[in-house]
């Protein structure tokens, strides 16, 4: 399939390049009809019948497994390499939908084409104002508009198709960086407006924008014109409407536009930032935040532990998370979060036992970049509600503030003034209120908390929240206190990036240094930032969850391992799973070796009962007589015959009745249902005969 893929490929390309073995069994499952009259060759029909699958727009449809991993492979922009083959692939590849390509020793390509990425829905975890997720509920006018001019032609059905070539620009930065470049003085002076305005206005903002006196007007309000700036930003992609009456700038296209406004804002902050730098804000008290990926693992493995489930699609309840808090001793508001972001990220989702895909294949090094990285995209949580996540609200009608630009406007603030020097957070407050684009975002808060019915959020507020608990919950921020009070009189608090931070904030990958997992004594098993996340949910069956700080200890006792063993566990099962993290103790050893020690065998046989016959030849004229024979076990224990597992009471009565042998229930003679009974105990003998607990026979 050629050199190493940057972008997705074009299906149809795709198709063309597969073995035609592979080509005609994927017709032959989906059933698509190849028309040998029509123009089109059968790799382009057989993309057009592809496009419209309703797994697509529908992925319920799909196992979970591959949910997860069609989602993991769309957030690497298409292209998703992997150790092996992960066994969720099958359902996505029996489809069509994604196909795989090895690469050289452990390496496997997984390849979604941009026909299906540009129509996905969106998921949580996802960034709910990135360009590949306004695309996919854009209008059919607008992504018709946006195919028709990167392809310079008008577009024709299927749209997914027309919409690729749209894609290779809209999804390559460097390539949106360029488009972005094109616009003319006009069409650039709106755009940064919109931008400057939150990245978000209404259409009479953006008429007013344009400067535009024309006023269509419909039902709903007021209709931007085809022919206006708006439009011609629309067409681009570069500006997306969103119903019923807002246009929004993609987070990637805003972020190309703001970065040009860095020097406009450097005079105003260079006070700030020579205040912090020349002085010393060292505290008091400081409280040093942790790895949050020890703390992680520890939910996943205990969201496995029976009465923990949560429904997939829906928020985590609090009553959870009030439960996780405090077994663990942390605070609600921090469980809360790294629960929020573990499930986003499939942490807690079945797939994650499979190290063929992440979060399976990754270390528990790269849970903290991975963590980041989804709370940075904010389709998880939102610190603009008093509740950050909506509790068991479904994803897809959970509505995003604009608390995502002041996530922004934190991280650009931390990378301006911060090193490895404190900072006041009365100095960041002033520092962030400086920005432009703050007005913006207080009117953007203001129109969200009307339409989701929430208390109006302060833009600070919101920082603050960020600084003080997001943050330091994710391992980026050291926060101290100083005894001296701020106008409100509560302690001054300061902050200083941690070294995980620092890199995390720079967009680097962090260098975890640590020992290898390795038994700190006979029980307790101390895991190391080598340690696979599969690896260990793997084990999660047989250990206890101990310690939970910088590390994260396991406890694996005699009484884990006998439980494991109980369960159905083999020994060397066992054995292969913990010294897949790390080498077996000797004393371990040896009692996992004791404890799988076989000193017997039972063999079980399903029966339906036992008829005690205290005659003996009485149980042998039943053993032996060909009409009851097949009733009964052999060999069964002295005193009676077991029933066989087929037998009911009624044939069995029947049978007996034959040979001159009655079957007695709690005293009764049961009778046969061909039999009628008497009068006198019908009703009882009939409700006897529905159950069969110890049976004797009347001699």
């Amino acid at each position: 399939m050629g050199a190493k893929l940057r972008m997705p490929l074009r299906l149809v390309d795709i198709l063309k390049a597969l073995p035609k073995s592979e080509l005609e069994s994927l017709v032959s499952r989906l059933g698509v009809r190849i028309d040998p009259a029509k123009r089109l060759d059968p790799p382009a029909q057989i993309a057009r019948a592809l496009v419209a699958l309703p797994e697509l727009r529908d992925p319920a449809r799909l196992p979970a497994p591959s949910v997860e991993l069609l989602h993991r492979v769309a957030e690497a922009r298409g292209v998703l390499v992997v150790p092996s083959v992960p066994p969720a692939l099958q359902p996505l590849a029996e489809r069509g939908i994604v196909f795989a390509r090895t690469e050289g020793k452990n390496r496997v390509e997984l390849v979604l084409p941009a026909a299906y990425l540009v129509q996905l829905r969106s998921w949580e975890g996802e960034d709910p104002r990135g360009i590949r997720a306004l695309l996919a509920q854009a209008p059919f006018e607008t992504v018709s508009a946006i195919a028709g001019h990167y392809l310079g032609r008008p577009a024709t059905p299927p749209i997914a198709l027309s919409l690729e070539t749209g894609w290779e620009t809209l999804g390559d930065p460097e390539k949106l960086a360029e488009e972005i470049e094109k616009l003319s003085a006009t069409e650039r002076r709106v755009l940064e407006g919109v931008e400057e305005l939150g990245g978000e206005v209404d259409t009479e903002e953006l008429l007013e924008l344009e400067r535009e006196p024309l006023r269509l007007r419909t039902a709903s309000g007021a209709t931007p014109s085809r022919r206006g700036v708006g439009f011609s930003l629309e067409r681009r992609g570069l500006l997306i409407p969103v119903h019923p009456n807002r246009h929004v700038v993609p987070t990637e296209v805003g972020q190309i536009i703001g970065a040009t406004r860095n020097a406009e804002r450097e005079a105003r902050r260079q006070q700030v930032k020579s205040f912090v730098s020349e002085g010393d804000h060292a505290p008091r008290r400081a409280r040093f935040s942790q790895d949050p990926a020890p703390f992680a693992m520890a939910l996943a493995l205990a969201a496995r532990e029976p009465g923990n489930e949560v429904r997939t699609g829906i928020g985590t309840p609090k009553s959870l998370v009030t439960k996780l808090g405090t077994r663990f001793g942390r605070d609600p508001y921090h469980v809360a979060l790294l629960i929020a972001l573990s499930r986003a990220v499939g942490l807690w989702d079945a797939s994650a036992l499979s190290a063929s895909a992440p979060p399976g294949a990754l270390h528990l090094r790269d849970l903290a970049k991975l963590l980041f990285s989804a709370w940075r995209r904010g389709g998880a949580w939102d610190e603009a509600r008093g509740e950050p996540e909506t509790l068991r609200l479904p994803a897809e009608q959970r509505d995003s503030s604009a608390s995502s630009v002041v996530r922004e406007l934190v991280l650009e603030a931390l990378r301006d003034l911060g090193e490895s020097r404190w900072i006041p957070w009365t100095s960041l407050e002033g520092y962030l209120s400086t920005d432009h684009r703050v007005p913006g975002v207080d009117r953007l808060l203001r129109r969200w908390a009307e339409r989701v019915s929430v208390e109006v959020p302060e833009p600070m507020d919101v920082a603050r929240r960020i600084v003080l608990e997001s943050l330091p919950a994710l391992g980026i921020l050291d926060l101290g206190e100083d005894d001296s009070e701020d106008a409100d009189g509560a302690p001054q608090v300061a902050l200083r990036l941690t070294p995980r931070g620092r890199a995390l904030v720079a967009d680097k990958t962090p260098a975890e240094d640590g020992d290898a997992s390795k038994f700190l004594d006979t029980h307790v098993l101390r895991l190391g930032p080598t340690a696979k996340v599969s690896s260990v949910l793997g084990i999660y069956g047989f250990v206890d969850v101990g310690r939970v700080a910088e590390s994260l200890d396991l406890v694996v006792a005699p009484q884990t391992l006998a439980r494991a063993l109980s369960a159905g566990y083999e020994a060397d099962s066992l054995r292969q799973r913990i010294e897949a993290i790390a080498p077996l103790p000797e004393t371990l050893s040896r009692t996992l070796a004791q404890a799988s020690v076989v000193v017997g065998r039972g063999s079980f046989v399903p029966s339906i009962g036992f008829l005690w016959v205290d005659d003996a030849n009485v149980r042998e004229l039943l053993r032996t007589r060909r009409s009851t024979a097949e009733l009964f076990l052999e060999p069964s224990p002295q005193g009676g015959l077991l029933v066989s597992s087929q037998v009911d009471l009624d044939r069995l009565a029947r049978r007996c009745r034959t040979v001159g042998v009655e079957v007695t229930v709690e005293g009764q003679v049961v009778r046969a249902r061909s039999m009628p009974p008497p009068n006198t105990s019908g009703e009882r003998r009939r409700s006897s005969s529905t159950r069969m607990p110890k049976l004797k026979t009347g001699e």
